[in-house]
């Protein structure tokens, strides 16, 4: 994961939408959506709730790993 999705990430689990993380982040809601979708397809995220768990530390051991 590049450092900006590792952001994006971070900032997912503290509960924000795509619209407050592009405010936060000061770039357009389309490259946060970008983003998430290529972290997603990294670290192999189905749904939003994969990457939250993954966020705050609650994911099942071994269920998903970070691609660098």
């Amino acid at each position: 994961m590049t450092g900006r999705e590792t952001e994006i990430l971070d900032l997912i689990g503290e509960g924000l939408r795509n619209h407050e993380i592009a405010r936060r982040l000061v770039m357009s809601e389309a490259t946060v959506k970008t983003h998430i979708n290529n972290l997603f397809a990294k670290a192999g995220f189905h749904s939003r709730e994969d990457a939250v768990l993954y966020a705050i530390g609650t994911a099942e051991p071994g269920r998903y790993h970070r691609v660098d």
